[in-house]
């Protein structure tokens, strides 16, 4: 049986009437001599022939990002070198890059209000420099050194006077990082959305957007409803994007998600309807994919990489099942093997066969039964 990695392909048409970025994993070196705190170990040639699989789908590629274990188990020096080479390949395609910009090159600790600045400065130089659009993560540090919303006022003010090209801000909710309780000064999440507002309407012309992920349609909603004109809400809810990507008479969502890492194809021809303008169209292609996505993301939300990548083996984009930092045993078993048949359902896997034989190897190893 083929045991090779996809090839990929050309570069695809540009979607349309969404803007979409896949938020896209990193392919683990197997044979690197590591441990799960060690430095993180990629197999570049791989992770960069998947970002290709993406833009040749017409996806954008959303760099650096949570997806790509960003805070567990890519280390800094390690997503800048990421940054680089995908900013070096997106340049050479002609495909579309967006790349995180946070502060993880400091101690989880750290807590000094400058020390915060310079980190987010210089990851932003770094993106700038290659080409990439930025994206604004929310910080760790952040998190612990902020004492109200005036302390994330002046920080991102900051950073968002120096971008030279409007920035996307990212909210992460503490389901996808527990660190992020309270992001924006309060775990009141309208008191955190008012604050996240001032920044956007304080800075006019500096974001082109906001990924929003909390997991809450009804919250994107309002807060879709609320932003300025010409500033794009990017849905980060892996639970309900498909009505939130549809949008209503009111607007719409584009697209910044980690699932459609694993449904690049199947989102790309979703959207292509849309692009024509049937919307029952696009719902009865994307709709059934929302089974999958909860399965991966149910909690704890932050392991849903696991699945990602699982997939990714399944489908045959690289030759193995191993992730930095070792969270490849980050769920069970029985969460695997019901990815996969729910993988197998959607149609997701170009080699249905070799699909079946790496799970049953996947199961003898991990079950200890043939």
């Amino acid at each position: 049986m083929n045991e090779r990695v996809n090839a990929p392909g050309s570069l695809g048409a540009p979607l349309v009437s969404r803007t979409v970025f896949a938020a896209a994993h990193v392919v683990a070196d197997p044979l690197a001599d590591t441990s799960p705190d060690g430095p993180a170990a990629i197999d570049w040639d791989t992770t960069l022939a998947f970002r290709r699989h993406l833009w040749s789908h017409g996806l954008g590629v959303a760099e650096a990002m949570d997806t790509a274990q960003r805070g567990m188990g890519l280390d800094w020096p390690a997503a800048a070198e990421l940054i680089r080479r995908s900013a070096a390949e997106a340049a050479a395609t002609g495909g579309r890059i967006a790349c995180g910009v946070g502060t993880d090159q400091l101690h989880p600790t750290a807590a000094d209000p400058s020390a915060i600045r310079g980190a987010y400065e210089e990851q932003l130089g770094l993106v700038e420099s290659v080409g990439g659009q930025a994206i604004v993560m929310a910080s760790r540090q952040l998190a612990k050194a902020a004492k109200g919303p005036d302390d994330y006022l002046e920080i991102y003010g900051h950073l968002l006077r120096q971008a030279a090209e409007p920035v996307i801000l990212h909210w992460l909710g503490p389901m996808f990082a527990p660190a992020l309780e309270g992001y924006w000064g309060s775990a009141d999440l309208d008191a955190a959305t008012d604050t996240f507002l001032q920044i956007i309407a304080e800075h006019p012309g500096k974001v082109d957007g906001v990924k929003v992920s909390l997991l809450d349609a009804g919250r994107e909603i309002r807060l879709r409803r609320r932003l300025p004109h010409g500033v794009r809400c990017y849905t980060g809810d892996d639970f309900h994007y498909p009505e939130l990507i549809a949008g209503d008479e009111h607007g719409f969502s584009h697209a910044l998600l980690g699932v459609f890492d694993p449904l690049a194809p199947l989102a790309a021809d979703a959207v292509r309807l849309l692009d024509r303008g049937d919307t029952a169209g696009f719902r009865k292609l994307l709709d059934p994919t929302v089974e999958l996505s909860r399965h991966l993301f149910q909690a704890p939300t932050r392991y849903y990489k696991t699945g990602v990548v699982l997939l990714a083996w399944l489908a045959g984009h690289q030759p193995h099942f191993t992730m930095v930092g070792g969270l490849q045993s980050a769920r069970s078993l029985p969460h695997l093997k019901r990815a996969y048949e729910l993988a197998e359902g959607l149609g997701l896997f170009p080699d249905p066969d070799l699909a079946a034989v790496r799970m049953r190897r996947l199961t003898s190893v991990y079950g200890g039964t043939e």
